[in-house]
């Protein structure tokens, strides 16, 4: 019966070291994840250099921003359309965009994207 017992115990502090280790990976995965979102959020990447390609936009009336991202990752302006729409609401775009047809770059950010399509003048940022 001794024996028997200590195998058990065995088992169960490998079982239980076994469920925290994954716990583990599990939460640094994440992590990572989360980070890698956030960071991707603020400094995605013009999809081209410039001078980039222009392309003609329509953005109609009433389009969510997940049709406008959609639209935009259709037309090769962003790499990724939810990406865009988390964007347009973190940095407050969200309900600002306006019914219109725009020239846009493959050479510019999303966030000048937005101000473009928020009939905003753009910021120059300094490289």
């Amino acid at each position: 019966m001794g024996k028997s017992r200590i195998v058990l115990n065995i088992v169960g502090s490998i079982l239980s070291t076994s469920i925290l280790i994954l716990i583990v990976i599990v939460v640094l995965r994440a992590g990572k994840s989360a980070y890698d979102l956030g960071y991707r959020i603020f400094t995605e990447p013009a999809m081209e250099e410039a001078p980039g390609q222009d392309v003609t936009v329509r953005v109609e009336k009433g389009m969510t921003s997940l049709e406008l991202g959609n639209l935009l990752e259709d037309k090769k302006l962003v790499d990724n359309g939810v990406l865009f729409m988390i964007q347009l609401k973190v940095l407050g775009y969200d309900d600002r965009q306006k019914e219109g047809t725009y020239t846009l770059n493959t050479s510019q950010t999303a966030k000048e994207m937005m101000q473009v399509i928020a009939d905003e003048d753009i910021e120059e940022v300094e490289e």
